[in-house]
């Protein structure tokens, strides 16, 4: 548990509150414009390609 304990308590310099919403309104951008661009796929058929693997 000492380990594990270490490892969440370091400080990372990438791991800010800003960094964090900009990787987040990054993968929102690219969602909408994938829906503008018609690169979506149905709920069906993405949990049967779930299911495939």
């Amino acid at each position: 548990m000492e380990t594990t304990y270490t490892i969440e308590k370091q400080e990372r310099p990438d791991d800010t509150l800003e960094n964090a919403a900009e990787v987040l309104f990054s993968k929102l951008d690219e969602a909408i414009d994938d829906v503008r661009n018609g690169r979506v796929i149905s709920s069906d058929a993405l949990w049967k390609e779930l299911s495939d693997t």
